[in-house]
């Protein structure tokens, strides 16, 4: 195995890594907000902050960004077009460690979706493009600004502007696709400048100092306006994955040494873990669903009041960046109903 091979393998374990403590986050966060409601009884989602004098919340937190740090690292040695995918793996992780510790049933449905993810991980690992050799943050500075890639920033600028300044005013409360396309477009252009950044950081600890460049913190300025590889609702996740996958392929070339074949499987094994994404994210919205009309049939019974409805809290939840504090909320639904039954 060639260094390049190690250092693709290098970012897919950091990738790994990355995926293993945000999705774990997600189930420590959401415990300690339990926790803390519990403990004061106030909600984060109607005002509470006593979470963030509870430890527990915070080693969530810091389980997040140790997470996000590792995704960082990991685009300084291996391919966007290989880690961004990776990406998905959180919500099995997720999924896992919620069926175990929070007693919310992983169904068969689940167990297919997971499988998914895995199988369709594997062949992007199996035949993702190796990282080509760079040597100073000026390459990439020439890759950044070629004429493909120009057009490509060109066209996100224009795009982003249009969906800001006509379509948010009138349909951004109501179309979740406005938002998203907003931080997916955005997001991809980070995305570049976190992997040029970070390649930049990499080349300096093997001795090479890139600080000295001006290209290297306008990188960084740019790295930025980070993205956030915690959602994972399918819709963000096919928009940014794809758009992310299209920059790195303009700006880094990274099919340009590669056969029809293995471009085709990578599509196809991003393509599975789409599809094993998006099943994990019906069954939870299925079983939030019917959580809400049995909490809905037993508020009205006892005489208080009604919970939200299960299309608000599925758009809450896969549409906005907040969806782990509605997710919580929708956890404790039932804690509330039985409170209003006491009362």
């Amino acid at each position: 195995m060639d260094v390049i091979a190690k250092e693709n393998l290098t970012g897919v374990l950091l990738a790994l890594v990355s995926s293993g403590f945000i999705g774990a986050s997600f189930i420590i966060k959401k415990k300690g907000l339990k926790k803390a409601a519990a403990t004061s009884g106030v909600r984060a989602g109607v005002g509470g902050y006593s979470y963030l004098s509870e430890p527990l919340w915070w080693f969530g937190m810091i389980t997040m960004i140790v997470g996000e740090v590792a995704n960082f690292v990991a685009y300084a040695f291996a391919p966007a077009v290989l880690v961004t995918p990776l990406g998905a793996l959180s919500i099995i992780v997720s999924a896992i460690l919620a069926h175990f510790l929070l007693n919310e049933k992983l169904h068969a449905q689940g167990v297919v979706g997971c499988v998914m993810c895995i199988a369709g991980s594997v062949v992007v690992v199996i035949h993702a493009p190796e990282e080509h050799p760079i040597n100073s943050v000026l390459q990439l500075w020439n890759m950044a600004t070629q004429p493909g890639f120009l057009f490509y920033v060109a066209s996100v600028i224009v795009l982003v502007f249009i969906l800001v300044f006509l379509y948010a005013p009138q349909y951004g409360n109501s179309n979740v696709l406005v938002f998203t396309g907003i931080c997916s477009l955005m997001g991809s252009l980070s995305v570049m400048s976190v992997k040029a950044l970070g390649t930049a950081l990499k080349l300096t600890f093997e001795g090479k100092n890139q600080l000295l460049y001006s290209e290297t913190w306008f990188f960084t300025f740019v790295a930025l306006d980070t993205f956030n590889t915690a959602i994972v609702s399918p819709i963000y996740y096919v928009m940014f994955t794809s758009l992310t996958i299209l920059a790195s392929v303009i700006m880094f070339k990274d099919w340009a040494d590669q056969n029809a074949g293995n471009v085709i499987s990578e599509i196809c094994g991003f393509i599975v873990v789409l599809s094993g994404t998006i099943l994990l994210h019906t069954t939870k919205d299925f079983e939030r669903s019917s959580s809400f009309k049995g909490g809905y049939a037993s508020s009205i019974n006892s005489g208080g009041y009604a919970p939200l409805s299960p299309t608000l809290a599925t758009r809450l939840y896969n549409g906005s960046s907040e969806f782990t504090t509605h997710d919580e909320e929708d956890a404790m639904l039932a804690d509330q109903i039985s409170l209003q039954r006491q009362g």
